[in-house]
């Protein structure tokens, strides 16, 4: 595992380099940087009940992340789909600015996160007490307020400067874009908890079938963000 400066390193190079050509992809991968340092800040201050399996959750996370965009850069194809699909919107800089940092969201937190809670709590579920089970719940609604004090930053610093206009929308309507987006994606996070769940309960061999569900709903998530109708996303 990658020690936390270095995970920082390695996600501020990458958005510089993309920056440095003009790759939209940069603007999802600049606040997930934000997000990721206040989210270390937050487990070194002692504020999870389980910092080291936080921490743990938070690098195996952005694994899948960099997983799939290796795949993507050598192969687009092999990439998963909602990954593939958020990664061509942004390069074709179709869509708004926001639309492709939603659409990064979505792969990331309706796809991603689902496998990776499910990849650290399938060895221990089974063992946990009821009150072991609510505290990393607890701990992963506890990353919800992370999120909500990063969010002024991402439009103050990130998204503002790729689209200047947000900046009178924000003087506009003060908070109110900032509490409907920490709304959203503590929404998606909620029902991220209950897919995990539900995975964890199910035979092995029924798994594959849930991914498979899980992209699906990811995907129709991810088209209903740019507008566009539902095909077959394989």
């Amino acid at each position: 595992m990658l020690s936390d400066g270095e995970l920082l390193h390695n996600m501020n190079q990458r958005a510089k380099s993309w920056n440095a050509v003009n790759d939209r992809r940069a603007v999802f991968l600049e606040c997930y940087s934000l997000m990721t340092a206040n989210m270390l800040q937050t487990i070194n201050d002692g504020q999870f009940n389980d910092g080291a399996w936080a921490k743990q959750l938070l690098h195996r996370f952005a694994d899948y992340y960099f997983e799939a965009l290796d795949q993507y850069d050598r192969e687009a194809a092999g990439c998963t789909a909602v990954w593939r699909f958020a990664h061509d919107c942004a390069c074709k800089e179709q869509h708004h600015i926001l639309q492709d940092l939603l659409l990064g969201i979505n792969a990331h937190i309706n796809y991603d996160l689902v496998l990776s809670l499910v990849e650290l709590l399938e060895p221990e579920w089974p063992s946990l007490s009821e009150m072991d089970r609510q505290r990393r719940y607890e701990d992963h609604c506890r990353v919800n307020e992370v999120i909500a004090a990063t969010i002024d930053t991402v439009q103050d610093t990130v998204i503002e400067r790729h689209a200047p206009l947000m900046d009178l929308i924000d003087r506009i309507f003060g908070r109110l874009d900032e509490r409907l987006l920490s709304a959203l994606i503590s929404r998606w996070r909620e029902d991220v908890w209950h897919k995990t769940v539900s995975y964890l309960d199910a035979p092995v061999k029924e798994r594959e079938v849930l991914r498979r569900e899980l992209e699906q709903s990811t995907m129709q998530r991810a088209r209903r963000l740019v507008f566009k109708p539902a095909v077959d996303s394989q």
